[in-house]
């Protein structure tokens, strides 16, 4: 039986950032009839305001639970050497664009390396070009892709299908199979629980 593991996030969230290496442990595990899809949630639209003081002090404060809990190394110097603003769909509709050349999941890692350990603003077009030169994607393809009607409509509908699937925030994980579509409770410390719960539900669906 074929069945469908949904990843929905947002490149620019923190606590995605947090679960990296346990998802990556939880894909390299994955069945082999379990396919995977990534899903763009679109954490925060276009903006060209400055973050408020309040908004800094709510993600910094995520910023250092997430390294508490999950020993995740985060470089506070982002806050310093940026204007940040709250506007994470610049850094979606790149993923995108990654994904028609086959590259989503670098571009992922390379936005979240690029936020969280070189202090570089993602929201910023350039800096979103920069990254799809290093990952070697066609630039001039990217650039043109970047902020097209495709991949804007694309965005719209890659966010419907992640409110569809779950409205419990990101990381989520949604399992399609039998038929049958179910929200997996993921642990972020410890793929194997995740996994167990999984595989569970693909061997003797409910």
């Amino acid at each position: 039986m074929n069945s469908t593991l949904y990843y929905i996030h947002d490149p620019m969230c923190e606590w995605c950032y947090g679960f990296v290496n346990t998802w990556e442990k939880i894909q390299q595990q994955l069945p082999s009839n379990a396919a995977l899809k990534y899903v763009v949630g679109g954490l925060a639209p276009d903006s060209d305001q400055p973050m408020s003081y309040e908004t800094r002090q709510m993600i910094i404060g995520a910023w250092h639970r997430i390294s508490e809990m999950l020993g995740t190394e985060f470089n506070f110097d982002f806050w310093i050497k940026n204007k940040p603003r709250r506007s994470t769909y610049p850094a979606c509709r790149a993923v995108l664009a990654a994904r028609a050349q086959n590259h989503e999941k670098e571009m992922i890692n390379a936005i979240q390396q690029a936020y969280y350990q070189r202090a570089l603003n993602p929201s910023d077009d350039h800096v979103l070009i920069d990254l799809a030169k290093e990952i070697s994607l066609d630039t001039n393809k990217f650039i043109t892709d970047l902020n097209s009607d495709k991949i804007k409509n694309q965005l719209m509908d890659q966010i419907s299908l992640s409110r569809k699937l779950s409205h419990r925030g990101f990381p989520s994980l949604v399992l399609e199979t039998a038929g049958k579509y179910y929200f997996i409770d993921h642990d972020y410390s410890n793929a194997e629980t995740t996994l167990t719960k999984i595989i569970g539900l693909i061997e003797f669906p409910k």
